[in-house]
């Protein structure tokens, strides 16, 4: 069977967050990143819509012959993977395979904890799915989970204000109202791949003994471990380092804010999805 690209989509920016850490764990792997940035954020979009978009960027990555997709968006693995697995996977390609972030973060977050209590900070999307409630409890039955909803922090990071002394109030107030909802917090998830970016402002209002996971470095040594337990897809997935970018908007808007997030200049091409 030949052997195919490894497609990473998300709504916009943040996902590059994600694929940077694949391509820093593993490098030989060809990439193809679609960010969604003509219709985000996806955050505070209804089910449906989230799952009508994430289908049709799916869609497109397996035309691309990418037989492996990665959403790297927490709101679409939130409200769309599950639909797209269980019903969509076994009618466009029984073969292929789609995957998320929140499971292999989850599994992170409740092997930490020593207190049983851990914290997620999240859109408001992500929070109002509930998905970290129900993959905590499937798991980890005997963990609590406490959820802050941080509408402000997408709107920093890519308007470029995330090192700016207003984030401080946001992120101070954020980080204040979960830690009061359990006093035992001892292991926090950035739920979403912009929030990396907040990581050392988040860091100044959280207790010092507080584990910060953030998601890249977790679903890249997830990805290690999937392609072990199934080799037949690992074998399906092509190895020249060749990595391309895609967006459905400005592709010169694209290339200027993933250098934040990429930690390198890049040179998108645009496309149209429907």
């Amino acid at each position: 069977m030949k052997q195919q690209p490894i497609g990473v989509f998300d709504s916009g920016y943040g996902g590059l967050t994600i694929l940077k850490a694949f391509i820093d764990t593993l490098p030989q792997y060809d990439y193809l990143y679609l960010g969604d940035n003509a219709r985000s954020p996806y955050g505070p979009r209804s089910f449906e819509t989230v799952y009508r978009y994430t289908l049709q960027c799916v869609k497109w990555l397996f035309a691309q012959n990418c037989p492996l997709v990665i959403l790297a968006c927490n709101t679409a693995s939130a409200k769309a993977l599950r639909t797209i697995q269980q019903v969509d996977l076994p009618l466009i390609n029984p073969q292929n395979r789609v995957l998320g972030v929140i499971r292999p973060t989850t599994e992170k977050m409740g092997a930490l904890t020593a207190t049983k209590e851990v914290g997620i900070l999240a859109t408001a999307g992500t929070v109002l799915s509930g998905s970290y409630l129900i993959e905590t409890e499937k798991f980890y039955p005997d963990v609590k989970v406490y959820q802050e909803a941080c509408p402000m922090w997408v709107p920093l990071v890519e308007n470029n204000e995330y090192e700016s002394s207003g984030a401080d109030y946001f992120v101070e107030k954020n980080v204040n109202n979960l830690l009061a909802k359990g006093e035992h917090i001892d292991t926090v998830l950035l739920a979403c791949t912009h929030y990396p970016l907040l990581k050392n402002k988040i860091k100044k209002y959280l207790p010092p003994e507080v584990n910060l996971l953030s998601q890249g470095e977790i679903v890249a040594n997830s990805l290690v471990d999937y392609f072990k337990r199934h080799p037949e897809m690992e074998s399906r997935c092509s190895k020249q380092g060749v990595v391309k970018f895609y967006t459905t908007d400005s592709t010169g808007d694209f290339d200027d804010h993933a250098a934040t997030f990429f930690g390198k200049s890049i040179h998108s091409e645009h496309v149209s999805i429907e």
